[in-house]
């Protein structure tokens, strides 16, 4: 998987550089990324704070953690019920 090269703090830091009056394609130029990851930085952390983003990333880990308990939950349950529905 390919790791980012911003943090979210970060990208948060350069979305208020643009929100300040900065355009765009100096944006882009002074961090070396491209038009279309400014606009879907903005779709995804538009007017949030450091410590919003922050608990979205805690929350997203939780969400992870909590699906992977519940597929493991459900493979257990259907294992079993394989088990238990063969005759002996």
């Amino acid at each position: 998987m390919k790791t980012k090269r911003y943090s979210t703090e970060q990208i948060i830091c350069i979305l208020k550089e643009g929100d300040s009056g900065m355009p765009v394609k100096d944006l882009c130029r002074k961090y070396g990324i491209s038009d279309a990851t400014i606009y879907n930085w903005k779709s995804k952390y538009g007017n949030m704070s450091v410590s919003e983003a922050q608990r979205l990333k805690e929350l997203e880990d939780e969400n992870r953690r909590l699906k992977r308990l519940v597929a493991d939950q459900a493979l257990d349950i259907q294992m079993l019920k394989e088990i238990n529905s063969k005759k002996w």
